[in-house]
């Protein structure tokens, strides 16, 4: 049985339930709508990009290292104590960095996913036709993604590593020399 203190489904509630939903929607179609705009500048921009010097070897391989790049920063502005930041105008600058840094990050991927011919279309659309180099081009993103971003993961793990070791020698010497407890059990008891 339900008592008069339970919550009962209002039409405030419903009216939200459909708001909700048809703010999904017309968000839904704005990003469809954005991807197909894309797509066409892509496929309109693609062959003048792949005649340039290098073909699309060279075109995969910038656009690789602007993926590489651009994850990169979207890591530095999500590191935790990066989102420390006090102020407004500092929280909004480190959203706005990350987000841009997302967008070259994964705009590039889909500049080279969106160059290769569509999977379910007409044969005889513009969307559907081969632009010759785009083979090469995902080739040398893929490779150059794979390798960049592995020589620079191992470099960040070198660093890191090494950064902790000093701090361990660092706290161990401090030990040693009878300064007492560490300076983080030092906070911790305060």
């Amino acid at each position: 049985m339900i008592g008069q203190n339970e919550t009962e489904f209002r039409a405030r509630d419903g009216w939200g339930l459909a708001g909700g939903v048809l703010f999904a929607a017309v968000v839904v179609a704005i990003l469809l709508f954005a991807f197909g705009v894309v797509k066409r500048v892509v496929r309109a921009t693609a062959p003048v990009l792949i005649e340039l010097p290098g073909g699309g070897w060279t075109v995969g391989g910038v656009l690789g290292l602007l993926s590489v790049a651009g994850w990169a920063g979207a890591a530095w502005f999500s590191f935790p104590r990066r989102r420390r930041v006090r102020s407004r105008s500092g929280r909004v600058g480190h959203a706005v960095g990350g987000t841009v840094c997302w967008t070259v990050g994964f705009g590039a991927l889909y500049y080279v996913l969106g160059a290769l011919p569509g999977r379910n279309c007409r044969s005889g659309a513009d969307m559907c036709a081969y632009i010759p180099g785009t083979g090469s081009a995902l080739a040398a993103y893929a490779v150059t993604v794979a390798v960049v971003g592995w020589l620079s993961y191992h470099r960040y793990r070198t660093v890191t590593e090494a950064r902790r070791a000093a701090e361990r020698e660092r706290l161990k010497r401090l030990r040693k020399k009878g300064k007492g407890r560490s300076r983080r059990a030092a906070e911790r008891a305060r």
